[in-house]
């Protein structure tokens, strides 16, 4: 499959700190990719440089077709993009949201009402459409951030943590909608901290102190390390 995102070398240093240091790596069209790494490894600098949020310092990255330095612009309108913190406006109610971001993405009014009443009744958000979002429990309005990220029918759509802070239940209804969307074409890729959802990625790289570490299958992983499970791989990477 052809790669969508790629980097070459990038790098990114806040004065004499270098938080990315000469990534490498390539994500393929329709892939489910895994940026894994411990708090502070890098990972969410690496997603900014890429989504168009932050220049480089050094190196080359392309996504979706433009180049990250040059064509930023170009860049966010053909992308989604899910920030660590809940992304949406909380005092605004579940639909007001819905309008606001298809405005943004561009889409004409009949598309937004047509797609709003599609996405109420896939997320079973019907009865509380008029609600407020900030009333609504996390898992909710995490499911709500994504499905909006990807309103505009996006060929990428990033996602930086997010099941921070959610059950495990709930973490688990947030990864078959990435399945669902990963199936209708849609390129994921996605940071997060918690090993064991490696295991639903069909590739992921491994961030240590700013640099990619490791990047396979799931499988190819643990056999490589001979290991049991991605903590365990990423316990001995970590080490050293």
């Amino acid at each position: 499959m052809p790669s969508v995102i790629s980097a070459q070398n990038l790098t990114k240093k806040f004065g004499g700190f270098t938080a990315v240091d000469a990534i490498t790596f390539e994500v393929r069209e329709g892939e489910i990719f895994g940026f894994l790494g411990a708090n502070g490894a890098g990972k969410t600098t690496a997603m900014r440089m890429l989504n168009g949020l932050l220049t480089p310092t050094s190196g080359a990255g392309r996504v979706a077709g433009f180049d990250v330095y040059r064509e930023s612009e170009k860049i966010k309108r053909h992308i989604g993009y899910m920030s660590q913190r809940f992304s949406l406006y909380e005092d605004l109610t579940v639909r007001e949201n819905i309008r606001f971001f298809g405005g943004i993405y561009g889409l004409k009014r009949s598309q937004i009402k047509e797609k709003t009443a599609q996405l109420m009744k896939d997320l079973g958000l019907e009865s509380v459409k008029n609600q407020l979002v900030k009333s609504l429990p996390l898992g909710w309005k995490q499911r709500l951030a994504f499905s909006i990220a990807i309103f505009h029918e996006p060929p990428i759509v990033f996602l930086d943590e997010p099941t921070g802070g959610v059950d495990p239940i709930t973490r688990r209804q947030f990864w078959e909608m990435i399945y669902k969307a990963a199936a209708e074409g849609v390129t994921v890729f996605v940071t997060t901290h918690y090993m064991d959802e490696a295991e639903y990625c069909d590739r992921v790289s491994i961030m240590v102190a700013g640099k990619i570490e490791a990047l396979d299958t799931p499988g190819g992983l643990k056999k490589t390390y001979g290991a049991a499970s991605m903590d365990e791989v990423f316990l001995k990477l970590a080490r050293g």
